[in-house]
């Protein structure tokens, strides 16, 4: 297995575990993952200067045990967590002619492996905890034909994870879902660079939205805190697409 290219930022603080909370959208997760869990009712009491308190490491997510490690070094410093963000994800390789059995591996394991690993690491604290709630970012390439395959597969794969592990964790009150974001705008990623150097593609491409605005970060973000929060006690096993209703998931249609 071939590492990713770069090491992956994780924080974890007492209402949630964020994987690869590097970036626009990790940042955002963490900032109203800790705001939410400021307001949950059922955290214990904390002091002040405890309310925001995060464990962070830079760690390669896809290395053999190094998601586990975080996990019990978080838990060990914060006795014990209430919700878990898998949100680590990415593709390698391009089309099936091209892409090499290595590029469908790591790509898996970017994504849905990554997944399966922290949820399993994090399960027996949860179920300690008397139940929690897990969210998985996927993508709305899970569930839309696109370019690159293997990366489409795997979200896919998280997607059918989260409706099983719901069955499975469910008899521990551990709740599990799905958050699906579409294409966002992201300051100097690639719809953002598209804007600047190819206005009239990107205009084409807004198309694919009934209001012809993207995304953007905050809008998941406050999805998935939703979810993290005591407010979705009866959602579990969900699949939620948060992209203001974008059709295809490329300008280049289906």
């Amino acid at each position: 297995m071939t590492p990713l290219q770069d090491p992956e930022a994780v924080g974890i603080h007492r209402t949630v575990s964020a994987s690869s909370a590097a970036g626009a959208t990790g940042g955002v997760i963490k900032q109203a993952g800790m705001q939410e869990g400021a307001r949950r009712k059922r955290c214990p009491p904390v002091e002040a200067s405890d309310r925001h308190r995060l464990v962070t490491r830079v760690l390669d997510v896809v290395e053999p045990g190094a998601v586990e490690t975080f996990v019990a070094e978080a838990v060990d410093q914060l006795g014990g967590l209430d919700g878990a963000v898998a949100c680590a994800g990415g593709a390698r390789g391009r089309g099936i002619a091209e892409a090499t059995q290595q590029d469908w591996s790591a790509t898996w394991e970017m994504n849905a492996g990554h997944a399966a690993r922290l949820i399993g690491a994090i399960a027996p604290h949860l179920r300690a905890a008397g139940g929690g709630s897990v969210v998985v970012v996927s993508s709305i390439s899970g569930s839309r034909p696109g370019s690159q395959a293997q990366y489409g597969a795997a979200k896919a794969a998280q997607i059918h994870m989260v409706s099983s592990l719901a069955r499975e964790l469910g008899s521990d009150g551990i709740r599990v879902n799905a958050v699906s974001p579409g294409s966002m705008l992201i300051r100097g990623k690639r719809w953002d660079r598209m804007r600047e150097e190819d206005p009239a593609a990107f205009d084409r491409f807004r198309d694919e939205f009934p209001g012809r605005d993207l995304a953007g970060p905050r809008e998941v973000a406050d999805v998935i805190a939703f979810l993290l929060s005591a407010e979705s006690r009866g959602v579990t096993g969900a699949n939620i697409p948060v992209g203001r209703g974008q059709n295809a998931p490329t300008p280049d249609g289906y």
